[in-house]
């Protein structure tokens, strides 16, 4: 998060796979103006909302339930200043997410967290950090 900090303050946020919604969250912590979260599985929800429950950010968030893939071929371009993106790995979602942002810019900036040595398209910015990799695409 740290890499992106300059770009957060009054950033609109996406979220997607967002699980417990650490990035959104953590985004919003460091001065987003609002985050989108997309997550599909019921246990994840419950923890997501009870998460932006008790840091108080309901009035900052969204939270949409709905695969995140089918909720990127939807967007328009520019419709988020960050997105950000931890798919399950080796699934292949994260080239696609990168794939859907290629075609239509949805964000200035996608952030994507996937397992080293994943496949992902050109144009991005790989940083490795152990068997995690971290690819950065802007706009």
């Amino acid at each position: 998060m740290s890499i992106m900090q300059n770009d957060l303050p009054g950033a609109t946020i996406l979220d997607l796979f967002s699980g417990s919604g650490a990035l959104g969250l953590e985004a919003l912590s460091r001065g987003a103006s609002h985050a989108t979260f997309v997550e599909s599985a019921a246990p994840s929800l419950s923890s997501l909302r009870a998460n932006i429950a008790q840091l108080g950010a309901g009035d900052l968030s969204t939270v949409e339930r709905m695969d995140a893939l089918r909720f990127v071929a939807a967007l328009d371009a520019r419709a988020y200043d960050v997105a950000f993106a931890d798919p399950p790995y080796r699934k292949g979602f994260a080239a696609q997410v990168a794939d859907s942002w290629r075609e239509v810019q949805f964000s200035r900036i996608l952030a994507l967290e996937h397992a080293v040595g994943e496949a992902m398209p050109e144009g991005g910015d790989t940083r490795r950090y152990g068997d995690t990799a971290l690819t950065f695409y802007r706009g």
